[in-house]
């Protein structure tokens, strides 16, 4: 629909204001709301925004201030607010598209994909907690019984939490994202649904809003639901991982799927999908810092710290069948490629703009994965990885964003500016981290010494 037949829809469906939604570094809502007879204002970028008042937008405040390009085929009734429609929106500048808007630096990616014949699928798993806060400030899961040490796929769980699932479920199906299951995870008050894979741009705009939507949903019933990594330190912590194919963009034909039986190595991909991997591993690290991106992601990224006896988080840069130790999984169906390091907090413009990024130059260049690992990588000690010639993760932000800041490819996708500008956030994001004295430090050193 053009502009004035929003604009009839809207109030006819009783809307009365728009969001033009970006997001900042962190992947979160930004923008104004606009009563619905002003669209046509708002459609030709009326709404400005001074980038240097968000995280990680690269402006002064002395710049010409950006405009928010609203998407009209994003358009999203808020399910919490019915009088509230949201757009994920592109930043411009003086015209032309914002370099560093993250949605401007996924959608490069995408035409460069494009250019090659492909359109990037994507599918993102989201995991996250619903907890509630007691008098004391503590936090706790929703369910006053929800403390059992493997409470994975619990059913009684569900029952206690069903009142704020079913509405985020329910709210998700009216959209048409294709919900096809939920439960409880194995963390306490932890939940992952599970909808449709679609285009990466589109996919990534919808992990921006459900964030969104989870927290109000949670919110009506005294609870909320938090995107944070790991926020107990002896439980699983919330992945978002990305589920990977190229598609022919003439025909939508998956084009990792195994054609004619030439499966190179045997783990259910194409051979184009074996170069995709191979892209994807030689950048791992730089991608870490954007999939992983704060603190608290590296104490998700370990081999144990759960009561479940695993974190089912990856260590190492490796790829394999239908195992889950792997950093890149390709599921037992095939035909795609899991890549299990990205959290629930990433940006995932950013997430998937490298990602994509790293598997096409892959392709390009032939790259081999080697033979994948089908064994339990959990296993391996430090001498056997190296003797294996396998890289672990990065073990903490700070090497992640070292990787990133010397990784070509990462200035190249971001542009100078936001690539700078993430370097630099995110290397005092570590410092302000590391600078602060810790209550672990207080208990083990306050009176060590006397």
């Amino acid at each position: 629909m053009d502009v004035s037949e929003l604009q009839d829809f809207c109030l006819n469906q009783g809307v009365k204001y728009g969001i033009a939604s970006y997001v900042d570094v962190h992947g979160a809502s930004k923008g104004k709301f606009v009563p619905v007879n002003h669209f046509g204002q708002m459609f030709k970028g009326s709404e400005l925004f001074t980038g240097a008042a968000l995280d990680g937008v690269p402006q002064d405040i002395s710049d010409d201030e950006v405009a928010a390009m609203p998407d009209i085929s994003g358009l999203t009734r808020c399910h919490w607010n019915p009088e509230l429609v949201w757009f994920p929106s592109d930043l411009y500048l003086n015209g032309v598209p914002f370099e560093a808007c993250s949605r401007n630096i996924l959608k490069r990616q995408l035409e460069a994909a494009a250019a090659m014949g492909f359109q990037f699928n994507l599918g993102i798993e989201t995991e996250f907690f619903v907890l509630k806060a007691k008098e004391d400030g503590s936090v706790v899961p929703f369910s006053d019984r929800d403390t059992a040490d493997k409470p994975c796929y619990d059913v009684p769980l569900m029952m206690d939490n069903l009142p704020i699932i079913d509405e985020l479920v329910g709210a998700m199906t009216e959209l048409n994202w294709g919900v096809y299951s939920f439960d409880h995870e194995d963390a306490n008050g932890q939940w992952e649904i599970d909808f449709g894979y679609t285009n990466a741009l589109s996919m990534a705009d919808r992990l921006v809003y459900f964030r969104m939507l989870a927290n109000e949903i949670a919110r009506k019933h005294g609870a909320f639901a938090t995107f944070m990594p790991k926020p107990f330190a002896n439980r699983t912590g919330s992945g978002a991982h990305y589920n990977m194919s190229l598609a022919d963009i003439e025909t939508g034909k998956n084009l990792f799927e195994v054609f004619q039986g030439k499966d190179v190595y045997g783990a259910g991909v194409s051979k184009l999908a074996y170069h995709f991997i191979a892209g994807v591993l030689r950048h791992a690290k730089a991608i870490s810092a954007v999939v992983a991106p704060t603190v608290n992601s590296y104490k998700r990224l370990v081999r144990q710290g759960s009561m479940s006896g695993s974190t089912w988080a990856p260590v190492f840069c490796c790829y394999g069948n239908n195992n889950r130790t792997n950093m890149l999984r390709i599921p037992s169906a095939g035909g795609r490629v899991e890549c299990r390091a990205p959290d629930i907090a990433c940006n995932p413009y950013l997430g998937a703009a490298l990602m994509l990024a790293a598997g096409l130059e892959g392709i390009r260049e032939q790259l081999d994965p080697g033979e994948p690992h089908r064994e339990n990588m959990y296993n391996y000690s430090d001498a056997d990885i190296q003797a294996a010639g396998i890289e672990c993760l990065p073990k903490n932000l700070s090497e992640a964003i070292e990787s990133f800041a010397d990784d070509g490819l990462a200035k190249s996708v971001f542009g100078e500016a936001m690539f700078d500008s993430f370097v630099n956030f995110k290397r005092a994001e570590w410092e302000s981290y590391h600078n602060t004295v810790s209550e672990w430090e207080m208990k083990r050193y306050l009176r060590l010494f006397g």
